[in-house]
């Protein structure tokens, strides 16, 4: 009669939980649905190819948003330019060269930490350092070298997780072969584990795309259509800067609307093809 109740408690118990979880799962469902359908609700209407292929007229008080693309544009590449090497560099050494375990584990606190630091606290130092001390002015360049201080824990840590899935039967095999420790890294191990580097790489695009308080302080609000040369040593708004300034600054909620769905778009996109990515090379490495 005993094992009865508890067996009962315990069913009892499992199907509280189940459903606990259920509802969890389809409140978190609920609450991302409702938010992209809002968004394109409210931002899709707004969207016209005169909206994307022309800049602001303070004449005609129209606006459009290709300089804010083309900055959005340049500020992704100028950071992943940089912060690629960076970040793929410092997990192969940490990874594969480094011998001290506990200077290996201050870096990696160290990543973990500035990943976790807020990031208007990256445009203030990004302003004081890149700008003022660097004379690097208000530009995109310098926005570009902040993002590239707030993504390489991103790329660094995502890299090292994906360079220790390689075996070391891997290792051991091309060393029994007789090459070296670069040749193995770059014939065995980078290739084992480029699903995780492109991974964190697009990874890094979406959180390049979603920033803003960082680029507030560093690349500015400026909406000239420049050149990739002329561009990045000038001011110039991203798409969510631009979000930004129409929202709060000038009140046309249509446009920033409209903005932000194409920023839920960019984000859905990176997100699909981050996946995509790594699913194509599991099963290539599977293989």
């Amino acid at each position: 009669m005993d094992h009865n109740k508890v067996k009962q408690k315990r069913n009892n118990y499992e199907l509280f939980m189940k459903s606990l979880m259920l509802i969890s799962t389809l409140v978190t469902g609920l609450l991302v649905i409702f938010l992209i359908a809002y968004v394109f609700v409210k931002g899709l209407p707004n969207l016209s190819i005169e909206f994307l292929t022309t800049k602001p007229s303070y004449i005609t008080e129209k606006i459009g948003i290709l300089p804010d693309i083309l900055n959005t544009v340049y500020i992704v590449l100028a950071t992943l330019v940089i912060v690629l090497p960076l970040g793929v560099g410092a997990a192969i050494y940490l990874t594969e060269y480094a011998s001290n375990k506990k200077v290996v584990g201050l870096i990696e606190y160290a990543a973990e930490t500035l990943s976790g630091i807020p990031s208007i606290i990256y445009g203030l130092v990004g302003m004081l350092f890149f700008c003022q001390f660097l004379s690097m002015k208000t530009s995109l360049l310098a926005g570009a070298l902040t993002l590239v201080i707030m993504n390489l824990p991103t790329i660094m840590r995502t890299t090292q997780e994906s360079l220790k899935t390689v075996p070391v039967s891997y290792r051991e095999g091309a060393f029994g072969l007789g090459a070296g420790k670069w040749r193995v890294i770059r014939t065995v191990v980078l290739p084992g584990c480029v699903d995780g580097v492109i991974t964190g790489c697009i990874l890094s695009i979406g959180r390049i795309l979603g920033e803003s308080a960082a680029l507030l302080f560093t690349a500015g609000f400026a909406h000239a259509v420049n050149g990739i040369k002329e561009g990045l040593v000038s001011p110039g708004a991203t798409l969510t800067v631009a979000l930004y300034v129409y929202a709060k600054e000038q009140g046309e909620f249509g446009v920033a609307f409209a903005i932000a769905a194409i920023l839920m778009i960019l984000t859905i996109i990176t997100n699909l093809a981050a996946t995509m990515v790594g699913a194509y090379f599991s099963k290539r490495r599977n293989r």
